[in-house]
């Protein structure tokens, strides 16, 4: 299931004791360095940061990857939960729109693509958090 990334902050996050809500959590959204090609859209897929280096050191390609003191993100195509269950604790950001802990771009890509092939990221983060990759059944059309 794909979840928001404002649970990210909730177990921090102080509940005021008049209104038993978190308070609203600040979010920014994940620049793109110049002379990168965004057409197909960006979102970003975040892992926790003890997750970084096993995944980035894993992938055969790289787009922009930022990183704070508890996450790091890759940059995707938009769309990129399409059909897939991101397992947990990873956590799929639409629009590249994280929470701001003050991200900052830990690799650039070489080409001009700033995207981290979706498919590779997904398996990695299932093969690090022991979950079995789930895709859906083929839909089956049937003539009329």
């Amino acid at each position: 299931m794909l979840r928001s990334v404002a649970h990210l902050l909730a177990p921090r996050a102080r509940r005021s004791p008049s209104s038993g809500r978190a308070p609203a959590v600040a979010s920014t959204r994940l620049t793109v360095p110049a002379g990168l090609h965004t057409g197909l859209g960006c979102d970003a897929v975040g892992v926790p940061a003890r997750f970084g280096f096993k995944i980035l050191s894993r992938l055969p390609a790289k787009g922009c990857v930022y990183a704070d003191t508890d996450w790091w993100w890759w940059l995707v195509p938009a769309g990129s939960d399409l059909d897939l269950a991101w397992p947990l604790p990873a956590c799929y950001a639409p629009g590249a729109e994280i929470p701001d802990r003050g991200p900052r771009l830990i690799h650039h890509p070489d080409g001009t693509s700033p995207y981290t092939p979706p498919i590779p990221l997904y398996l990695l983060a299932c093969q690090l958090t022991g979950v079995a990759p789930a895709w859906p059944a083929p839909q089956v059309r049937t003539a009329l």
